[in-house]
């Protein structure tokens, strides 16, 4: 028997019986193909709907024990209220180094915003950015390292750069021929699939792969397919193991514990985040230097005054777009969670009709392209320059979605929406 299926074959020997293949996926031994190792039960839980894959310490600790481990974490990387890096240093982990995302080890920093390295004030450990100049992790950086985990809450969309921050972990690991551990987490936008599919031309650190907008997977089922599709550089390979959750499905409305980054602070700014962050290509302030990030969008120049507010510094938006000025617009912060999570769909609608009202200025998309890169196509600029209705444009993204989801089934381990 191959060492890797003997160690786990025992643990669950050891650790209790396998849930069913819905939460659990198959094992497999191929070093092509990802572990998804059996979770337990009996793990007592806040939520017991739901359990994350870091909150499975006795699953994963003998992956651990007796190496020098690397880990990809930020603030919301916590079991209950501990953070991972801890509980796992109260385990007697050797946890060597610390990889930084977007927003930093805290997730204090602006969107953007260069992450510095450091050491973690509480356990000395060094922590290293992926975000900055450097985005993916130098052969010397994990130098003297057995395995290295990845544990960042996602929300499914693809302009999100923690799957970014991902895969440029699983090719440096590849091509260094370290394993990962993927601790899966819910996608609180993974019950539905929509958006345009990125074209290559516009890949880039806020979009590197050909999904939609809207993908629905959760970075577990995401890194199967990114070593399924052969996406890493060259085509390389991770080995990969995956600690999936328990009780989790694509039906599932998974409430995040902590807040993902500074500008997504609740359920509604995260369910509206793909419609809205759109705008972000454009010379639209959305939300942001105010306490209804991605709720409330607008401009010191629309014609319509209904609703007002003024963008102001602050912490996680140090310099807001049309900082202290005052912004007509729309709010939508009055929309029911319920009404967003029935929607299963990327609405059109909001920018639409705004570049419409705002009589199609010629300054309404920003220069630099941003736009392109956020729609993963030209093709969405141009549409709506041309005045397009929703249903027009939506139809020709179909191809791409119908294709994708073809594709997609293949690397799922929790039931579909569908």
């Amino acid at each position: 028997m191959p060492t890797k299926l003997y160690i786990i074959c025992i643990s669950i020997f050891i650790l209790g019986s396998c849930q069913n293949k819905a939460k659990t996926g198959q094992i497999q031994n191929d070093k092509n193909e990802p572990i998804v190792v059996p979770v337990i039960d009996k793990l007592e839980t806040k939520d017991v709907s739901i359990v994350v894959g870091a909150a499975q310490l006795e699953t994963y600790l003998p992956y651990l024990q007796g190496k020098k481990v690397g880990i990809t974490v930020n603030h919301t990387s916590f079991i209950d209220d501990k953070h991972i890096v801890d509980a796992l240093v109260e385990q007697q982990i050797d946890v060597q180094q610390i990889f930084a995302p977007e927003h930093g080890f805290r997730g204090q920093a602006d969107a953007g915003a260069t992450v510095s390295n450091g050491k973690d004030g509480k356990t000395g450990i060094p922590i290293l950015s992926l975000y900055g100049k450097r985005k993916k992790p130098l052969p010397e950086d994990l130098n003297g390292l057995d395995i290295v985990i990845f544990d960042i809450q996602d929300v499914g969309a693809r302009f999100y750069t923690y799957i970014s921050t991902m895969h440029y972990v699983m090719e440096a690991c590849a091509e260094n021929n370290i394993p990962v551990l993927i601790l899966d987490r819910p996608n609180p936008n993974g019950h539905y699939i929509d958006g345009p599919v990125l074209e290559e031309k516009y890949k880039s650190f806020v979009g590197m792969h050909p999904i939609p907008v809207v993908h629905g997977l959760t970075v577990g089922e995401l890194a199967k397919m990114i070593n399924g599709e052969g996406w890493l550089k060259n085509g390389i390979q991770c080995d990969i193991t995956i600690i999936p959750c328990l009780n989790y499905s694509h039906h599932s409305f998974y409430k995040l514990p902590i807040k993902p980054s500074p500008n997504l602070p609740n359920m509604k700014s995260i369910y509206l985040y793909p419609s809205l962050c759109f705008f972000e290509g454009t010379d639209v302030n959305v939300g942001r230097g105010t306490d209804k990030q991605f709720q409330v969008f607008g401009h010191p120049d629309f014609p319509n005054k209904d609703f007002s507010y003024k963008p102001t510094s602050r912490s996680g938006a140090k310099y807001p777009k049309h900082e202290n000025k005052t912004c007509y617009g729309k709010d939508l912060s009055g929309k029911s969670i319920e009404d967003l999570q029935g929607m299963k769909q990327v609405n059109l609608n909001y920018i639409l009709d705004y570049y419409k009202e705002f009589n199609s200025t010629p300054s309404f998309f920003l220069k630099n392209n941003f736009f392109e890169k956020l729609a993963g196509t030209a093709s969405l600029r141009k549409d709506i320059k041309a005045l397009k209705n929703e249903k027009d444009i939506r139809a020709s993204w179909q191809a791409g979605i119908d294709a994708y989801k073809s594709k997609r089934k293949k690397y799922l381990l929790y039931t579909d929406f569908e």
